[in-house]
C-alpha cells in the first residue's frame, strides 16, 4: 500500500470515535489525509464544536506536510523560535493532534487529525490511530 486506502481511512475515524467515547466521554472530529494532505475520510460526532471541523483537518494535514506529529511540530517550533507561518503555508497549525500514518516498514500513507478534546487527548488518539496502522490492524 502507497496511501492510505477509504476503507482504511474510515476504520480510523470509527475507531478514533470509538476511543474517545470510551477513554474521554466527549465527541470529536476527525480528519484522514492521504500522503500528500488531501482529505479521505472525516467523522464529526454530534455536539463536537463547528471549529472542530477544520482543526481535525489542519492537524491532519500538518503531520503529513512536515513528516511528524504535531506535538513535535510545536515542540520544533518553540525551539527555534518560529512560527508555523514561516513555512509559507497557512493551512499549517501546532496543535497536537495530529499524527503521520505509516506502514510497518515505516513509509507514509497519510496523517489523522482529532479535535474536540484537550490539546494531549487529541494527541493521545492519533499515537493510537498510527499504531494500529502501523500494526496493520485498519
Amino acid at each position: 500500500m502507497e496511501i492510505v486506502s477509504w476503507e482504511s481511512a474510515q476504520k480510523i475515524v470509527a475507531e478514533a470515535m470509538r476511543k474517545a467515547t470510551a477513554d474521554y466521554r466527549r465527541p470529536i472530529c476527525v480528519s484522514v489525509v492521504d500522503k500528500y494532505g488531501f482529505l479521505v475520510a472525516f467523522g464529526r460526532m454530534d455536539s463536537t464544536p463547528l471549529r472542530s471541523i477544520e482543526i481535525s483537518r489542519r492537524k491532519a494535514y500538518t503531520a503529513v506536510r512536515m513528516l511528524m506529529p504535531t506535538d513535535q511540530f510545536l515542540k520544533m517550533l518553540m525551539e527555534r523560535n518560529f512560527q508555523a507561518g514561516y513555512f509559507g503555508d497557512d493551512t499549517l497549525t501546532a496543535l497536537p493532534g495530529g499524527n503521520p500514518l505509516k506502514d510497518a516498514a515505516g513509509n507514509i500513507l497519510g496523517a489523522v487529525g482529532v479535535s474536540g478534546l484537550a490539546a494531549s487527548e487529541d494527541q493521545v488518539i492519533t499515537e493510537a490511530m498510527a499504531e494500529l496502522m502501523k500494526a496493520g490492524k485498519v
